[in-house]
């Protein structure tokens, strides 16, 4: 009985010893998360072998475990650019990346776990005042969103490529310019839009215009020829027909052909 206790105390510290030893051996990847493996007596940070995925693992309770989202993030950053006039511009953009999976050991390695403020967001910084740069206010106004928006996409990616970081979108959520820029643009706008309007009237009166002279044009046109086609002959021929026409009527009394001094057949007749 004497002995027992100094028997089981051992046991409880080594057991103690086996429960803190497997609890740091084990560590557990949650969902969209991967782990970059660290061999403290080996060569350091893992990089030849793909990161550790999703769910339990058992490690050895001397190395270490580093643990990076692999989703799709998104982040946010508000600029102070300059225009191609030298105008200061707000820009508010916003990016979609994530960390290549594969690469995940030589980020860690290379920028560490605050690769976005290191890398990331400095390389969208640049590339937006270079982009701004190209621009007017009066065209980041109104119709060049777009294109700064994918230029600068473009020249991030181009960059952070090569470190380990899949850009996937940049998106231009605002651009505020100074407020006296932006009221004598509006005003500039209104004014061109007022003169499209005007001129699109003139035109349209204009063309009603040629249309009324080309109808009336015609219309001479077409009596003319019909008097140069009406002879002496013709105009006999039709009176012959029309004194036909009448001769068949029940009310004609009487015929004199050939009267008149047109030459044209006379029709003598009461109802």
């Amino acid at each position: 009985m004497d002995k027992l206790p100094k028997i089981a105390l051992p046991a409880i510290f080594v057991l103690i010893v086996l429960v803190i030893m497997f609890s740091k051996s084990t560590v557990t990847i949650g969902s969209g998360e991967a782990g970059v493996l660290y061999k403290t007596f080996g060569d350091g940070v893992v990089t030849d072998e793909p990161p550790l995925g999703e769910g339990f693992h058992i490690v050895a309770p001397w190395n270490k475990v580093f643990v990076y989202e692999v989703r799709q993030q998104e982040v946010f950053e508000k600029m102070n650019v300059l225009s191609s006039n030298g105008l200061d511009i707000k820009l508010d953009a916003s990016a979609w990346f994530q960390p290549k999976y594969n690469d995940l050991g030589k980020l860690h390695q290379e920028k560490g776990e605050d690769y976005v403020q290191r890398v990331l967001l400095p390389t969208i910084r640049s590339a937006a005042r270079s982009v701004v740069g190209r621009y007017t206010p009066e065209q980041l106004y109104s119709s060049k969103r777009d294109a700064i928006q994918a230029e600068i996409f473009e020249e991030t990616k181009k960059i952070v490529d090569d470190e380990y970081i899949q850009l996937n979108e940049i998106l231009v959520r605002d651009v505020t310019l100074p407020p006296t820029i932006k009221e004598a643009i509006e005003r500039k706008l209104r004014q061109e839009q007022e003169s499209l309007e005007y001129e699109f009237r003139l035109v349209t009166a204009r063309k009603e215009a040629e249309k009324v002279t080309i109808e009336a044009q015609g219309k001479a046109d077409a009596n003319k020829i019909l008097s140069a086609s009406l002879t002496d002959k013709i105009l006999q021929d039709k009176g012959i027909d029309a004194t036909l026409k009448l001769s068949e009527s029940p009310n004609t009394k009487v015929i004199v052909v050939g009267g008149g001094e047109s030459g044209l057949p006379l029709i003598l007749g009461n109802n």
